[in-house]
């Protein structure tokens, strides 16, 4: 393991390090950030967008881990082609959404982190951006560990019915982005389902506003969905 991290820009100290996690009895790469301390803490695992593993999500595994959190971003990418990959989630998106490889290797990331000393099993959610949201999605549909999730701009599996089955969910969406419409029709299933629920589509801003590191950063709109996501895990990790 490398990149160990003592203390973290976010006003707490953490450490953050390069991790694997065995899946399908193969290393896959990860980046797990820690509070200090033996905990148990609760568990988040990070799921990146199309722009896979990089300096903005491994920030936000940081930025968990100061809040109190274990967080495990993972790299769907590594050690595949990023264009091959590409084309595979989104077969898996609209083809086999419930039932795919990539699930079960998120499925098999969230094992290995609630099996660290320092996590409590019973606290487990996750986050993802677009592609990372649509998984983010779609896994709460299937593995009832999860207790809470943060999905960004993401898209919804069919059937839509299969969302009833969901724990309960913090997202945010921009306004007239190709994701909007999904987030309105998964707000109002769950508003069905009884699932608790708290969604929020921000106006004048970009699909991808949460990334601090692009262009089309919306910094008052992310100061408000991290809030946002903070009481909303709070309640259900705490």
């Amino acid at each position: 393991m490398s990149d160990t991290t003592p203390s973290d820009t976010h006003g707490a100290s953490i450490v953050a390090e390069a991790a694997t996690f065995p899946f399908r009895g193969q290393p896959r790469d990860a980046y797990l950030a820690l509070p200090e301390g033996a905990g148990p803490f609760p568990g988040v695992v990070v799921i990146h967008e199309i722009y896979g593993l990089n300096d903005n999500i491994r920030d936000v595994a940081r930025r968990f881990a100061a809040a109190g959190y274990a967080a495990l971003a993972i790299d769907l990418f590594a050690g595949r082609n990023r264009t091959v990959c590409m084309f595979r989630f989104m077969s898996q998106i609209l083809a086999r959404p419930l039932d795919n490889a990539s699930l079960d290797e998120l499925k098999a990331a969230l094992t290995w982190l609630s099996e660290r000393p320092a996590v409590d099993a019973a606290r487990l959610g996750a986050i993802g951006f677009c592609m990372g949201g649509s998984f983010a999605i779609a896994w709460a549909c299937v593995d009832q560990r999860l207790r809470v999730i943060a999905p960004f701009y993401g898209m919804n599996p069919r059937p839509l019915e299969a969302t009833r089955r969901m724990c309960p969910v913090v997202a945010s969406y921009p306004d007239k982005d190709i994701t909007t419409g999904s987030g309105r029709k998964l707000e109002a299933e769950l508003s069905a389902a009884g699932v608790p629920h708290d969604f929020r589509i921000y106006p004048n801003t970009k699909h991808g506003f949460f990334n601090d590191q692009s262009s089309i950063y919306a910094p008052a709109a992310s100061a408000d969905a991290w809030a946002r996501i903070m009481a909303f895990f709070g309640e259900r990790l705490s």
